[in-house]
């Protein structure tokens, strides 16, 4: 529950990196750390985790990026989750520079239930994540039914407007 008593549904979290962490262990080992680290989250329990894809970086020219999504449950106020992540992205070496930079880790929430939230941040569900192959394959793995609450769509849905977008499983 979160601090009103109210639980909010199904968390998921989109985990991404294309750069090696400070450990200089691949991107790959930083998604698994990260899905470590969100599992020892105070009042919350990992329900599942869905595969590892490949996506082609954007820019070209980067290393191809590790995608995933971690389904979480537990009543959160979405600031505090917010603040939990990116302290985990900190710890994995994430240094905030431009957008669609490469990382070593990159920590978002798609989505907590049926939330609608426009301001403060975090913005619920992720104003971009209905735009995004790399979120949406591994999300449709994990929970094939879900509907964006704004957009009344599910993944298949989401997913059939998209294009290949560079996603493949490793």
């Amino acid at each position: 529950m979160n601090n009103d008593g109210v639980r909010y549904g199904p968390i998921y979290v989109a985990i991404g990196a294309n750069l090696p962490g400070p450990d200089g262990r691949p991107a790959r080992s930083s998604c698994a750390g990260a899905v470590e680290a969100l599992r020892g989250l105070p009042g919350m329990r990992l329900v599942g985790v869905s595969r590892w894809y490949a996506t082609r970086s954007i820019p070209a020219g980067a290393p191809d990026y590790v995608n995933g999504v971690v389904w979480l449950d537990g009543g959160v106020d979405p600031g505090w989750l917010l603040a939990r992540l990116q302290a985990i992205e900190a710890k994995g070496g994430r240094v905030r520079g431009t957008v669609d930079a490469p990382r070593t880790l990159d920590l978002d929430i798609v989505a907590i239930g049926g939330m609608l939230r426009g301001a403060p941040d975090p913005v619920l569900p992720h104003p971009r994540a209905h735009l995004r192959r790399f979120v949406l394959e591994p999300l449709a793995e994990l929970a094939p039914g879900w509907m964006h609450p704004r957009l009344g769509l599910s993944c298949a849905q989401m997913l059939r407007n998209l294009p290949e977008q560079g996603v493949r499983l490793l």
